[in-house]
């Protein structure tokens, strides 16, 4: 079962964090901390599907209710299909702007009849061969979330949101800042906008989404804006932040800490 999948759809708000760091260790610690959701990165990350599956099995060794969303390189078959067969159950595909793009990461993440992922039956997703039941199970259990960060795919969430298998979405803050002509700027107030705009049109259609700040208070804001999932900075962002205030300390200099964007 994807708790993750059960919890954004039936409407509870769940807050993560973002791995960046690569390191099965610190996920594996993170997973301790009492966040909902781990966002495990390989778009902007050098992590490859071994190291995934690395960092996914010390992330459930300590915590089995935390099925890590891996925020995949791009929207390609073949790395949607490794991630799944090495047993990711959530999958975030980056930079969705179209119908046409949502339809091919839908036809690559599952099987026929209602997609066209490759089948293999001896993987970490079927326990090696051992659950006759992955195929249903992997249908049933997959969270497919589609990632929009641009003003052309927050006016397109109606027309997608209609395809049979998406489960939800994520706003990317920073690309979408960047798109519009603010690059770094997620609080510009066009921005802001535009990211009220598309969460509200997820609040219509019932379909569970995302996003990420990068501190508490952008992220209760975003709660109260009715999104579903938050992700409140990144592992990195935490170690520097607490690396730079225990050495401000032991200097007696004055520090103030912000949170940057992350995504």
């Amino acid at each position: 079962m994807n708790i993750f999948k059960q919890a954004i759809t039936s409407g509870s708000v769940q807050l993560g964090t973002w791995m960046m760091t690569g390191s099965d260790t610190v996920a594996e610690a993170m997973a301790t901390v009492g966040f909902d959701f781990l966002v495990l990165d390989q778009e902007h990350v050098a992590v490859d599907t071994l190291d995934a599956i690395r960092i996914d099995r010390a992330i459930r060794s300590v915590n089995p209710r935390i099925t890590p969303l891996y925020r995949l390189a791009g929207n390609e078959t073949v790395l949607i299909k490794r991630a799944l067969d090495g047993g990711a159950m959530s999958l975030m595909i980056p930079f969705i702007n179209t119908v046409e793009e949502a339809q091919k990461a839908i036809e690559s993440a599952y099987y026929p009849p209602y997609g066209k992922r490759g089948f293999a039956a001896m993987h970490r997703a079927s326990i090696w061969g051992s659950n006759p039941d992955f195929v249903a199970q992997g249908r049933d259990d997959l969270c497919l979330i589609l990632q929009m960060e641009t003003p052309e795919a927050i006016g397109n969430i109606a027309e997608i949101a209609k395809l049979e298998g998406v489960t939800g979405f994520f706003i990317g803050p920073g690309d979408l800042s960047a798109a519009m002509g603010y690059p770094g700027n997620p609080s510009h107030p066009e921005v802001q906008a535009m990211i009220k705009k598309g969460v509200d049109a997820c609040v219509r259609l019932g379909k569970p989404c995302g996003i990420v700040g990068g501190n508490p208070e952008l992220a209760n804001k975003y709660q109260s804006m009715g999104f579903r999932f938050v992700a409140l900075a990144s592992d990195m962002s935490f170690l520097l932040a607490r690396a730079k205030e225990q050495l401000a300390a032991i200097r007696g200099i004055s520090l103030t800490i912000s949170g940057g964007e992350v995504y």
